[in-house]
C-alpha cells in the first residue's frame, strides 16, 4: 500500500513557543521575514477568569486533492511518489498561480529564490532518511503527531483512529493530509 504522509496537531498541547517555527526556519534556509509554518493565536475567547486562548499551526495542508498542483503552469507544483505536494524550483516561475489557488495562505515567493515555497514535510531533508520532520521533533508541547496514516501502526494512524480531528476549510474539498484536534480548546 502507498504511503500518506499525515500530521496531527492537538491544540490544547500547543503552548505557542514558535519552537516550530524556528526549526522550520533553520531547517530550510527560509529568508528572514518569510514563514513556512506560523501558530498565531486564535482568540481570546470568553470572559474574565474564564479567557480562552489557543494557537492553530498553519502551513501547508498537503492536500490530496491540490488545486496549487492544478493551476502550475510548469508543472513546478507537483505530487511526488509518496502523495506529498512539493514544489521544483527548476521548474518555477514565480507567477503566483499556485499562491493564488491555495485557499490555506500557505505558499510565499521566496525572496531569495524568485520561486513558490511552502512546507514539504521537510521531506529532502529528513523524511528521505527516515526522520520526521523539524517542526514535529522540536515540539516543546508534543503537539505534534507525524506519519503513515495508512499504517495502522503509526502514532498518527492510531491517534485518529481514537480521537476526533478536524481538517481546516473541508468544504473546499482539497482533502488535507493535516488534521486538528480542537478538543479542549473550543
Amino acid at each position: 500500500m502507498a504511503k500518506h504522509y499525515a500530521m496531527v496537531i492537538q491544540l490544547k498541547k500547543c503552548l505557542g513557543c514558535q519552537a516550530c517555527t524556528v526549526a522550520c526556519k533553520f531547517e530550510n534556509k527560509v529568508p528572514d521575514g518569510q514563514y513556512r509554518t506560523k501558530s498565531p493565536a486564535i482568540g481570546p475567547s470568553g470572559t474574565y477568569p474564564n479567557v480562552k486562548v489557543f494557537f492553530e499551526k498553519q502551513a501547508c495542508q498537503m492536500c490530496q486533492d491540490a488545486p496549487c498542483v492544478k493551476v502550475c503552469p510548469t508543472t513546478a507544483s507537483h505530487y511526488n511518489k509518496d502523495g506529498l505536494v512539493l514544489i521544483d524550483s527548476h521548474k518555477c516561475v514565480g507567477c503566483k498561480y499556485c499562491m493564488t489557488a491555495c485557499p490555506y495562505d500557505a505558499r510565499f515567493i521566496n525572496k531569495n529564490t524568485g520561486t513558490a515555497d511552502k512546507c514539504t514535510f521537510c521531506y529532502d531533508t529528513r523524511l528521505t532518511k527516515g526522520e520526521k520532520p523539524a517542526c514535529v521533533t522540536t515540539c516543546v508541547g508534543g503537539a505534534l503527531l507525524f506519519g503513515d496514516a495508512n499504517d495502522p501502526q503509526s502514532e498518527v494512524a492510531r491517534y485518529m483512529a481514537t480521537h476526533r480531528t478536524e481538517v481546516r476549510k473541508a468544504q473546499f474539498g482539497t482533502r488535507p493530509s493535516v488534521h486538528y484536534d480542537y478538543e479542549g480548546v473550543k
